[in-house]
């Protein structure tokens, strides 16, 4: 069995737990979710989760990967025996599910960038409906999503300093700065202010009550973060024991959060300031992304082809740095419950992850719902992991954040708030996911 290796730093650490956390959820399914569900209504929502719920599950993900300093598969049997083997099965069930049609994105966004590059935009919304079918079907479906996992694999082969945490140092600052920029560029846009009115600050009350809106806020704030998956508990094997955990969960959330935030600041103005793209909003997330911001940003020419080049280019890096993290929960597992070497397992996960893919590759429809299903295993994985951190392995749980040095009072809240807050918060966010599914 290779020798387990260890990030370099802790703040590498943090750049590829935020790198994991900042995706194409942030990027595409924040804007969204947000004009689905409400406006101010989804975004007071999903802070309340990440802010209440989430940081606790999150600093428990992390205490089991740095306590037991194994794979999510093995972590959860080495902190509370055999009995739990299931949460490590669902780690990895969940990771492969997820990664298996966000490749096929992937690679519809890497298509699109290729082609903003090389052929520039669709001039309207008949042309964009054309584009996003041939994206979406065909042999070009297949080469993305190979590309994608390619790309995916590649990195996580280099291993976690090599690799992982590499990538992470550079593209991580790159990819902030891109954000900002846009956002700026977007504010001085005609539709900026209606823009910000009309999806991020709009209130309705009663979307407070609604099932659809609570689903999508618990399902954007965990799959956003990478909680109930197994990936917290796979990087943090790879911690030592200075780092501070919930400082770190609190970086990590703040930077995915900010990330959401932005990108909200960067579709809503372009599409208030296209009203010929309005229509389309609000239909799916394909439309949203693929059909309404390039048709939009065609109207301004050069300006708008180069805009679009960066924003898909950043939405690619974005998502490849999330699907790095999601491979290496098979990755590590293997690793550890077999002694595999990192090669070899990669190009096992990678080749299974192809082929579970390919029901998405074929239909939007069947992608459409298993994104909508993973969901629901992701609160299910946080559900499970509150219990175990939060009643079954507490002295563990004190015992790893006081020897980081962590504050008395912080751990004494972050137990509190797992316990008491973050369980059934989730039990409850569960079941209204479960009724708006079915």
């Amino acid at each position: 069995m290779e020798a387990r290796e260890n990030w370099k730093s802790g703040w590498g650490f943090v750049l590829a737990a935020a790198g994991s956390a900042v995706g194409l959820g942030n990027l595409w399914g924040f804007a969204y979710k947000a004009s689905q569900g409400g406006g101010a209504a989804f975004l007071m929502i999903y802070l309340l989760i990440v802010f209440i719920v989430c940081i606790p599950v999150l600093i428990a993900e992390m205490v089991l990967g740095r306590s037991t300093g194994k794979s999510p598969l093995i972590a959860p049997v080495i902190a509370a025996g055999s009995q739990w083997r299931p949460l490590g099965l669902l780690f990895v069930v969940a990771s492969c599910g997820i990664l298996s049609f966000y490749a096929v994105l992937m690679g519809w966004t890497l298509d699109t960038f290729f082609h903003s590059f090389f052929f520039g935009l669709p001039n309207n919304l008949d042309e964009a409906k054309l584009f996003i079918s041939s994206v979406s079907n065909g042999s070009s479906v297949f080469l993305g999503q190979l590309a994608s996992l390619v790309l995916t694999a590649a990195v996580v082969a280099s291993g976690i300093r090599n690799g992982i945490e590499k990538l992470a140092r550079w593209s991580m600052p790159f990819l902030f700065g891109v954000v900002i920029l846009l956002a700026i560029w977007s504010a001085t846009l005609p539709g900026a202010i209606s823009g910000y009115q009309e999806f991020l600050l709009k209130w309705d009350t009663s979307e407070f009550l609604n099932p659809e809106t609570i689903r999508l806020a618990f399902g954007q704030a965990f799959f956003s973060l990478s909680l109930g998956i197994g990936i917290m508990v796979a990087y943090s094997s790879y911690l030592n024991r200075n780092n501070q955990l919930p400082k770190e969960a609190f970086w990590i959330s703040g930077l995915d959060t900010s990330v959401g935030i932005l990108a909200g600041m960067i579709t809503f103005p372009i599409i208030a300031s296209f009203p010929q793209v309005k229509e389309v909003v609000g239909n799916d997330f394909v439309d949203t992304l693929f059909v309404a911001l390039p048709t939009g940003l065609s109207s301004l020419g050069l300006t708008g082809q180069i805009i679009s080049v960066l924003f898909f280019g950043l939405v690619f890096i974005a998502g490849l740095t999330s699907a790095i993290s999601l491979l290496e929960v098979p990755v590590s597992s293997l690793i550890d419950q077999f002694g595999f070497t990192r090669s070899k397992a990669v190009s096992l996960c990678t080749a299974f992850i192809f082929v579970i893919g390919i029901p998405s590759v074929l239909s939007g429809k069947v992608l459409g719902t298993v994104a909508t299903y993973m969901d629901i295993l992701l609160l299910l994985g946080g559900f499970v992991i509150s219990i175990l951190m939060g009643w079954f392995v507490t002295r563990k749980f004190d015992e790893d954040l006081a020897n980081s040095n962590s504050n008395l009072r912080v751990r004494k809240y972050t137990k509190f708030m797992l316990r008491w807050v973050s369980l059934p918060a989730i039990a409850f966010g569960l079941i209204m996911s479960i009724i708006d599914v079915l």
